[in-house]
Protein backbone atom coordinates (compact mmCIF):
# COMPACT_ATOMS: atom_id res chain seq x y z
CA UNK A 1 0.00 0.00 0.00
CA UNK A 2 2.72 2.19 0.90
CA UNK A 3 4.23 1.85 -2.74
CA UNK A 4 0.84 2.43 -4.15
CA UNK A 5 0.44 5.81 -2.75
CA UNK A 6 4.27 6.99 -2.94
CA UNK A 7 3.44 6.29 -6.80
CA UNK A 8 0.30 7.97 -7.23
CA UNK A 9 1.25 10.80 -4.79
CA UNK A 10 4.39 11.39 -7.57
CA UNK A 11 2.28 10.82 -10.68
CA UNK A 12 -0.27 13.21 -9.35
CA UNK A 13 2.56 15.60 -8.44
CA UNK A 14 4.34 15.39 -11.90
CA UNK A 15 0.87 15.91 -13.42
CA UNK A 16 0.06 18.85 -11.57
CA UNK A 17 3.26 20.99 -12.44
CA UNK A 18 3.21 20.08 -15.85
CA UNK A 19 -0.27 21.64 -15.88
CA UNK A 20 0.76 24.64 -14.39
CA UNK A 21 3.82 24.94 -16.65
CA UNK A 22 1.42 24.19 -19.98
CA UNK A 23 -0.81 26.87 -18.50
CA UNK A 24 1.97 29.31 -18.06
CA UNK A 25 3.38 28.69 -21.01
CA UNK A 26 -0.25 29.21 -23.25
CA UNK A 27 -0.18 25.56 -24.22
CA UNK A 28 3.43 25.89 -25.56
CA UNK A 29 4.79 22.84 -23.22
CA UNK A 30 2.60 20.28 -24.00
CA UNK A 31 4.60 17.59 -22.58
CA UNK A 32 1.90 15.78 -20.64
CA UNK A 33 -1.17 16.39 -22.85
CA UNK A 34 -2.92 14.36 -19.78
CA UNK A 35 -3.76 17.18 -17.36
CA UNK A 36 -5.41 18.92 -20.23
CA UNK A 37 -8.07 16.13 -19.95
CA UNK A 38 -8.26 16.53 -16.34
CA UNK A 39 -8.94 20.03 -15.81
CA UNK A 40 -10.42 20.97 -19.22
CA UNK A 41 -13.32 19.16 -19.84
CA UNK A 42 -14.94 20.15 -16.42
CA UNK A 43 -17.61 23.02 -16.39
CA UNK A 44 -16.56 24.55 -13.12
CA UNK A 45 -13.07 24.49 -14.12
CA UNK A 46 -13.17 26.78 -17.05
CA UNK A 47 -11.38 29.70 -16.44
CA UNK A 48 -9.72 27.83 -13.53
CA UNK A 49 -7.52 25.68 -14.92
CA UNK A 50 -3.82 27.05 -13.61
CA UNK A 51 -5.69 26.92 -10.26
CA UNK A 52 -6.83 23.21 -11.05
CA UNK A 53 -3.57 22.55 -11.91
CA UNK A 54 -2.11 23.66 -8.55
CA UNK A 55 -4.52 21.69 -6.51
CA UNK A 56 -3.42 18.74 -8.27
CA UNK A 57 0.18 18.92 -7.65
CA UNK A 58 -0.39 20.11 -4.07
CA UNK A 59 -2.77 16.98 -3.55
CA UNK A 60 0.16 14.16 -4.86
CA UNK A 61 2.57 16.33 -2.28
CA UNK A 62 0.04 15.60 0.66
CA UNK A 63 -0.59 11.96 -0.68
CA UNK A 64 3.56 11.44 -0.45
CA UNK A 65 3.63 12.43 2.91
CA UNK A 66 0.91 10.54 3.87
CA UNK A 67 2.33 7.71 2.57
CA UNK A 68 5.17 8.00 5.28
CA UNK A 69 2.38 7.45 7.93
CA UNK A 70 1.55 4.16 6.18
CA UNK A 71 3.00 0.97 7.73
CA UNK A 72 5.27 -1.11 5.19
CA UNK A 73 3.32 -3.76 4.06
Amino acid sequence: MKRFLEVTGFLLTVFGVCGVIRELTDGWFSFMGLTRFLTENIAVLEGRELYANLVIAVLGLVVMIASDRVAKD
